[in-house]
């Protein structure tokens, strides 16, 4: 791309409403400005400008993103047809096992969710579409990772910031990569209590009728419910499945 062909300040504001989350709902300019690097005249102007068009309130010290910002999600969600093809065979197949069920595409170092069919809460947090967890200890991203190109996966995880979410978290760049060659081998990723104790889940990449991969699916489950040993034989054939058939839709 040109350089004269690149908006600076729509940068910026994306880079601004990046900031926000759910650590930091409300921001002040001096916030926004640490936590994005523009410099505070830079950011004062991204804020007013977001407030104006409605994207963001504004009570004479904080900012608050509106409900208007989810606009920009839902533009995507409507746009691609992965989330409207998933979400029945999720929905049936969650209702089926008594467990949730989720897809999941990569973007950098995070996967983001695209669809969730959720039976119970499996987790501290509560994943939605749009929500996003770092790649590398999630087995819907290590089957994204482990269908990149060796370089592009090593250079993501060289960018990533590895630690131990639990004793069991592979976090070194070595043991990931061997994690990924096991997943290109046997074609799907299970991860035992490794993002956080208690969890289990399941994945496989999803891929197009050209054989790209688009997106991962998975199951989680509570580890005092079901082993990650037994999570093979209980869910793989049902992933299995659906891969097959969203596979003769996708182009």
């Amino acid at each position: 791309m040109k350089q004269t062909d690149f908006l600076a300040g729509f940068a910026k504001g994306l880079r601004v409403i990046e900031a926000f989350d759910a650590g930091s709902p409300r921001q002040t300019i001096t916030s926004i400005a640490a936590s994005t690097g523009l410099d505070r005249a830079a950011a004062r102007r991204s804020l007013l400008t977001l407030a104006e068009l409605g994207y963001a309130r504004y009570d004479g010290k904080y900012f608050e993103l509106t409900p208007r910002v989810l606009r920009l999600g839902h533009a995507y969600l409507v746009a691609t047809p992965l989330p409207r093809l998933i979400q029945p065979h999720l929905d049936r197949f969650s209702e089926e096992i008594g467990q949730s069920a989720s897809a999941s595409v990569l973007e950098g170092a995070e996967i983001v969710y695209v669809a969730r069919a959720a039976q119970k809460r499996v987790m501290s947090i509560n994943l939605v579409p749009g929500s996003r967890l770092p790649a590398w200890c999630a087995s819907m991203g290590r089957v994204l990772l482990a269908a990149l190109p060796e370089p592009e996966a090593h250079a993501v995880l060289e960018g990533s910031a590895l630690r131990a979410h639990t004793p069991l978290t592979k976090a070194s760049v070595e043991s990931l990569h061997i994690e990924l060659a096991r997943v290109r081998e046997q074609g799907y990723s299970l991860v035992d209590q490794e993002l956080e104790l208690g969890l289990c889940s399941i994945a496989v990449p999803l891929t197009d009728r050209r054989g790209r991969v688009v997106a991962a699916l998975n199951v989680g489950a509570p580890a005092p419910q079901v082993a990650a040993t037994e999570m093979v034989a209980l869910y793989l054939p049902g992933l299995q499945r659906i891969q097959q058939e969203i596979r003769g839709v996708l182009v």
